[in-house]
């Protein structure tokens, strides 16, 4: 699971603590929503020395978002933490947000526990869900699936969002409890519901798999549809791949090729090795090889394997990219991390006709009886004779 991000108040929220201090904390309140936050900040000032704690709290909340003044990180932390240390919940939950991220202060996860812990003490459930994100991935605290889940639990009953979603990835892995995909569909519907984008993306894969329902393509899409639309790169992805596949939908592959394109733009390397694929193989659109070896090259810069090899491919060819051997051999060398049995008989061929790097009769044998290995046919029947180098197409992703 990728870590969540922790979430944080970014609205003013103010609470009438004594009838003398209603008016300026409401009349501040007001300047803000008009725009005018140095009136606001003149009005709580006052009131935030005198160590009303709301007031601080608003404070820190002001210099924390640059809201109409300087952002000013440790001048948050200062005022957030005045507030905590009178048990002000939001304060606590912020300033242990500033410990996680190093923001004001030294980035310190022990000191983010602390506050965050605090927080969810007092039921705040932003807090609850940040404390079963540090269980979840063992930061400030031992890693621990069964508190992370209970943690998690406390904030989704409250109806954070963010904990349902994880409380469903939870039962769906069966971490922290027995696997449950009943109890999995559950969570994330109700995330989903409330606009996750995560959960709508996961519920979205279990109606594509039918995993603890039927198998509905058309309910998968629509889930894919919600959270491609608020960003969910894995979202535009998949409706890439459904859209080329068309299961679930007409085969579009002009729409294929806008969800893929959506989803590298945000640097989604399988994203972008398709959209690579579409271009070199001109599927849909007109053939533009050097579209294609831009897309495999930022797929290629993320570690994709697939695009390593296309893109060696191409410096050996020439295509969209001037001919350079050389860099043909550095892409196939990267290529060859993940097992690559294509990969290894292109090098066996480039090393026994010296092209790119000077003949090896030792490199050739090897990378062959590797691809050989790894179930490249050609290469077992060309041990012992010069390679004919040629793409192969990769299955997308």
């Amino acid at each position: 699971m990728t870590n969540p991000l922790l979430a944080r108040i970014t609205v003013v929220v103010l609470f009438l603590a004594a009838p003398a201090a209603a008016g300026p904390l409401e009349d501040g309140a007001n300047a803000v929503r008009v725009g005018n936050s140095e009136i606001a900040m003149q009005l709580w000032r006052p009131l935030a020395d005198n160590g009303l704690a709301v007031a601080q709290f608003n404070l820190g909340l002001m210099y924390d978002n640059g809201q109409g003044i300087p952002r000013d990180d440790a001048a948050a932390v200062g005022w957030y933490r005045k507030a905590a240390d009178q048990g002000h919940v939001k304060a606590q939950s912020n300033l242990g947000f500033m410990y996680f991220n190093g923001r004001g202060t030294a980035q310190s996860y022990a000191e983010a526990f602390k506050w965050f812990r605090k927080a969810a003490d007092q039921g705040y459930a932003a807090a609850q869900y940040k404390l079963g994100v540090m269980y979840d991935n063992g930061r400030g605290v031992s890693q621990d699936d069964v508190a992370a889940m209970s943690w998690y639990r406390k904030a989704a009953d409250q109806g954070n969002a963010d904990a349902q979603s994880n409380l469903g990835f939870m039962y769906f892995n069966g971490r922290g409890a027995a696997q449950d995909y009943a109890e999995a569909i559950k969570w994330f519907r109700k995330a989903a519901d409330s606009g996750n984008e995560s959960a709508q993306f996961n519920l979205a894969l279990m109606y594509y798999n039918g995993q603890g329902v039927q198998r509905n393509y058309a309910v998968a899409v629509s889930w894919l549809q919600k959270a491609g639309e608020r960003g969910n790169a894995d979202a535009q992805f998949s409706l890439g791949k459904v859209y080329a596949d068309g299961k679930g939908v007409r085969r579009d592959p002009m729409a294929a090729m806008s969800w893929y394109r959506k989803a590298a733009d945000q640097g989604h390397a399988s994203a972008q090795f398709n959209l690579a694929l579409i271009y070199d193989g001109g599927e849909g659109v007109p053939r533009d090889y050097a579209a294609a070896a831009r897309w495999f090259r930022k797929a290629a810069d993320q570690g994709n394997t697939d695009a390593q090899f296309k893109l060696g491919f191409m410096y050996a060819n020439g295509q969209g990219v001037p001919r350079d051997d050389a860099t043909a051999v550095s892409w196939y060398q990267k290529a060859t991390n993940d097992g690559n049995a294509s990969v290894q008989s292109n090098l066996g061929g480039i090393y026994t006709n010296g092209v790119g790097a000077p003949p090896d009769n030792v490199g050739t044998p090897m990378w062959l009886n590797l691809s050989a290995v790894g179930g490249d046919s050609a290469a077992a029947g060309n041990r012992d004779l010069p390679l004919q180098t040629s793409p192969r197409r990769r299955s997308r992703r």
